[in-house]
């Protein structure tokens, strides 16, 4: 038995505050998640000696196998449930590591749903929700499998419903470690907090007329002038597309940056039209990819799981 090709696609962060932080050192955020059509691949062969392996070459380059959020995960599920069986894992990665789209947590909660069919573990959405809390902030609201409004630690999930979008997707050619982001004295952890329905009635006042946003995006993503300031080459991304018209957004802690657009026939055109001026201005040196997706409606494995 196997699963071939399963989906873990990237998220972004359409707004991302800071609101404060607790006396154990983690922040409290209010984020809204949102998937997105560019996508890591898994393939998983059962294997009846209980071993857990990944092939040669698999995931990051110099990725060591204790850091491997999928062989975490895999291992995770194998303890919690009992279960005998192993798997040889393959995976194929588009996502870009550092980026802020959650590559490395949705390749984890893949792998828990993926194997939870495979080893016909039968666990259900909120059994998943937390094995996958202990990975990483970001792993359960892959498994949550809807677009959400993130709270507390990013642990408190609500569904929210988004309209049809596509976006463009910018990498800067910089890593960034969301962990010195989120250390950084000069982070600002104040905002004021939001109610969801807040972020609905606007979403419903600023629909685009005409394929036009009228004001840009919701919020902010408070997490920028850190980054900006010690990764430049994404605070000139910023400013690339911001001269060309576009209100672009760090996604997470970077250093993706993204731009919304009403379909994908425009967000297509947008790629082809920024990379052409970049290379004419010699901007090129800080886009090391971009990429033209849809927003996801769901996850594509939300329906593997019995909620």
């Amino acid at each position: 038995m196997a699963l071939y090709d399963v989906p873990a696609p990237a998220k972004i962060n359409l707004f991302l505050h800071v609101t404060g932080r607790r006396n154990d050192g983690y922040h409290t955020l209010e984020t809204v998640f949102r998937f997105i059509d560019l996508c890591d691949s898994l393939s998983f062969d059962l294997r009846h000696d209980g071993k857990i392996e990944r092939d040669a070459g698999a995931g990051l380059p110099g990725l060591k196998v204790e850091d491997d959020l999928v062989l975490r995960a895999a291992r995770a599920l194998q303890k919690a449930t009992g279960t005998t069986q192993g798997a040889q894992i393959r995976y194929e990665k588009r996502i870009p590591a550092g980026g802020g789209l959650g590559g490395g947590s949705s390749d984890a909660a893949s792998t828990l749903i993926a194997l939870n069919r495979l080893w016909q573990t039968h666990l259900s959405r909120a059994e998943l929700m937390a094995l996958a809390r202990p990975l990483g902030a970001d792993v359960p609201v892959f498994i949550y499998g809807r677009p959400a409004f993130a709270q507390g630690i990013g642990d408190i999930l609500s569904p929210v419903d988004l309209p049809e979008r596509a976006y463009l997707v910018v990498q800067p050619p910089q890593h960034v470690s969301t962990a010195d982001v989120f250390s950084a004295p000069d982070l600002t952890r104040n905002t004021a907090c939001v109610k969801i329905s807040v972020f609905a009635d606007w979403q419903k006042i600023n629909a685009p007329n005409n394929g036009l946003f009228k004001n840009g995006l919701f919020g902010s993503n408070d997490l920028e002038s850190v980054v900006f300031t010690r990764h430049p080459l994404v605070e000139q991304a910023v400013k690339c597309l911001s001269r060309q018209g576009y209100s672009a957004r760090m996604s997470g802690s970077g250093a993706c940056v993204f731009v919304e657009f009403v379909t994908l026939q425009e967000a297509q055109l947008a790629r082809q039209q920024i990379i052409s001026k970049m290379s004419r201005e010699n901007d090129d040196a800080f886009v090391q990819g971009a990429w033209a997706c849809p927003g996801l409606i769901e996850h594509p494995l939300l329906h593997w799981i019995s909620s």
